[in-house]
């Protein structure tokens, strides 16, 4: 677990590696007059927002900010400029509590609002890329969700809570923000901007189809925008993972490189659906356990896992399954936690609920019944966003065993089939190869926003974002992530890890 939830947090680092692609010009300062002396920062505090009351405001002094230990590793601080931060709770129902913060640089504000995403369900603001966003000079924003704690609650059963959770608080937070920061500076932003990934990612869609309204551009990473169904294909991978070991998916994960990828990195794992390694060559020849091959249980098992979930009434595919090259994060020491907790104490409404008495058919369509309308962000109709000039980034990668890829690819086709031509003005999809649930063995930190404020500021448009892999301070490795579905290729001359040496292709 520990290993997971620093994925996560390192995934956010990845998914707004700022910084911004817009510089201010030497000496430019962009503030209200007093908020040097904190006048402006205190006067905050009596700003009337309907539903909100803004508890406290506080200069923090220019320095180094020590960020929250979210992962149970070594806290890790960061360099910030001095900002004015304000917190907030909003109340837009009698039994919501939900907690805001908003960061305002006191000098060299960049003239824009970013709105940041969460952690998995993790309630507090989502330090990091507070941090980031203020770093690069953001008014920056963040929310609890309404909820405390890193894992479902009880609290969360109730409808509103669970509204303000799957999309309210969001939306409230990013009106608040607009009239904190324009109460601050004397002017609204020019520009309002959503980096978010995992959960983070699919309150990030939340936006541009509840919300269109709220930013002028969004960087969605692996989201959990299908999340009833995430929930459900997580427990049942978990299930059927239990025929395997971790010696078995290191086996198995060996034979899937050898066979598909090579030593630079480049090959069919590009786009490991190209990959057709089938685990039946892994079979042991008389059917009896050995290190070196799989049981028959073990490679149907594999097989399941490759193909994903089906619906046992229909036969139709409930979920994507995991990709080949993905096997080390197959969850063979029983499923996340969180996944298991919500179905026990959301679903079922039961703290004892034993995650082995999962029954596929039937809990998820008691999920379904309970949750879609308030979890699920799967609406492609992005019109209403396009209308206003939104633009929307997504990013995946293809290792990725929490969230399966395709799942964000089904997500990105299913608008291009609803919005036509007209989809190639809103949305682009990015993949990355070798990478799992944000790190990997592949280029796995980019600058997402950088691409998103061309593409809105300038009407460029991404035909291809830099990504890299960095190993200790050094980077060890630059790749082009094209727009899908094209692939990086080696032009076949320089070296492969310089992204100059790489064209964008169809696979």
């Amino acid at each position: 677990m520990r290993e997971l939830l620093c994925a996560w947090l390192l995934m956010i680092l990845a998914a707004a590696a700022f910084p911004s692609a817009k510089q201010l010009p030497a000496g430019q300062v962009r503030t209200a007059d007093d908020t040097s002396n904190g006048n402006a920062c205190s006067r905050l505090q009596s700003t009337p927002i309907p539903g909100v009351t803004v508890a406290a405001t506080e200069l923090v002094p220019r320095g180094r900010y020590t960020l929250p230990d979210m992962s149970n590793t070594a806290t890790a601080a960061i360099d910030l400029p001095e900002y004015c931060r304000v917190t907030a709770t909003a109340r837009p129902t009698p039994d919501s509590a939900i907690e805001i913060e908003v960061w305002l640089p006191v000098i060299d504000w960049n003239g824009k609002l970013l709105g940041t995403g969460n952690v998995n369900w993790c309630g507090g603001v989502n330090p990091l890329q507070m941090a980031l966003g203020l770093r690069e000079h953001y008014a920056t924003a963040g929310t609890d969700r309404g909820h405390k704690g890193c894992a479902p609650e009880p609290t969360l059963a109730t409808a509103a809570r669970m509204e303000d959770f799957g999309f309210r608080a969001v939306h409230v937070m990013t009106t608040t923000a607009k009239t904190l920061t324009s109460t601050y500076y004397g002017r609204p932003p020019a520009h309002a901007y959503f980096v978010g990934g995992s959960s983070g990612g699919g309150e990030a869609l939340m936006e541009a189809q509840r919300y269109p309204e709220d930013y002028d551009g969004i960087v969605a990473g692996a989201p959990t925008n299908n999340w009833v169904r995430a929930m459900a294909a997580g427990l049942w991978s978990a299930q059927v993972a239990t025929a395997l070991t971790r010696p078995k998916i290191q086996l198995l994960n060996r034979a899937v490189l050898a066979a598909c990828d090579s030593i630079d990195q480049i090959g069919a794992l590009d786009d490991p659906r190209q990959c057709t390694y089938d685990p039946e060559a892994l079979r042991c020849p008389t059917n009896e356990d050995a290190d070196s091959c799989l049981t028959p249980p073990q490679v149907e098992a594999a097989k399941k896992l490759y193909a994903g979930p089906t619906d046992p009434r229909t036969g139709l595919l409930i979920y994507p399954g995991f990709e080949r090259g993905s096997e080390l994060g197959w969850p063979v020491d029983g499923p996340n936690r969180h996944w298991a907790t919500y179905f026990g104490l959301l679903v079922h409404e039961d703290a004892t609920w034993d995650w082995h008495g999962f029954e596929l058919a039937r809990d998820l369509a008691l999920a379904d019944q309970k949750h879609h309308r308030l979890l699920d962000a799967i609406d492609p109709n992005l019109q209403p966003f396009a209308s206003r000039g939104g633009k929307l980034i997504l990013y995946h990668g293809w290792n990725d065993s929490v969230l399966p890829p395709r799942n964000t690819i089904n997500y990105y086709e299913s608008v291009k089939a609803m919005m036509g031509r007209d989809a190639d003005g809103v949305i682009r999809l990015f993949m990355m190869p070798r990478v799992a649930h944000g790190v990997g063995r592949g280029p796995d930190q980019l600058n997402a926003l950088a691409a998103l404020e061309r593409w809105v500021e300038d009407a460029i448009a991404p035909d291809r974002i830099l990504a890299q892999h960095v190993t200790g301070t050094f980077v060890t490795m630059e790749r082009p992530l094209c727009p899908y579905p094209q692939v990086a290729r080696w032009k076949g001359t320089g070296s492969r890890n310089d992204a100059a040496n790489f064209e964008c292709t169809l696979p």
